[in-house]
Order: structure tokens, then sequence, then C-alpha cells
């Protein structure tokens, strides 16, 4: 039997929209742990300071167009037990959450 491809996705997102952001993500089956105790939605989440600059075009969330923002975020890691679902979930954080542009990061793991 192959084994299961799995991918971590990682977002950073605004106290204020966590929730909505995680339940995006478990519906759309992220956060699955592989193995016959069936737990779902695990994820790991920290609390850090981000920081951008919205460029002439931009249209922020939170901020001002030109001017350097520090704001309060959450780091969110999930795992997704393969690629479609990584995907799947990716596109359900893009439609809940609060940026104009979320930043996220999703990376392929390996079995050892």
């Amino acid at each position: 039997m192959a084994a299961i491809q799995k991918f971590k996705i990682v977002f950073f997102v605004p106290p204020s929209a966590l929730s909505a952001c995680k339940t995006a993500i478990f519906n759309a089956g992220a956060g699955r742990f592989p193995g016959p105790a069936g737990y779902t939605e695990c994820a790991f989440t920290s609390k850090g300071v981000g920081q951008f600059r919205p460029g002439d075009a931009a249209n922020p969330h939170i901020g001002e167009v030109g001017k350097l923002e520090e704001v309060e975020e959450c780091r969110v890691e999930a795992i997704c037990l393969n690629r479609d679902i990584a995907v799947q979930a990716i596109k359900a954080l893009k439609e809940a959450h609060p940026y104009e542009e979320p930043a996220y990061e999703v990376y392929k793991m390996e079995e050892f």
C-alpha cells in the first residue's frame, strides 16, 4: 500500500478572523490526522507580530497605503492528507480570510 501524501499548510491571520479561517480549512478537509483514532480539526496556533506596507494599488483591510503597519497575527499550521485537500483548504482560506492578499505557505511532507 502506498504511503499517504501529506502537506502542511501555514497561514497568518488577525485574531478576529482566526476562528472563521480555521473552520473554513477544516470544512475543506484539513487538520485530519492519519490513523485509526480519527482525530480531526488538528492545528497549531501561535501568536506574533506581522508587518507590511500596502502599495499604491492596495485596498488594505488594516492600515493605510504607503504606511508601515505592525499588527498582532496568529500563525496556524495544519496537515492535509493529499494534494487535493491542500488545494481546497487554500481556496477556502482565501474565501474566509479578511486580507486582500492572505499570506500562506504549503509544504510537502516526507515520511521517514
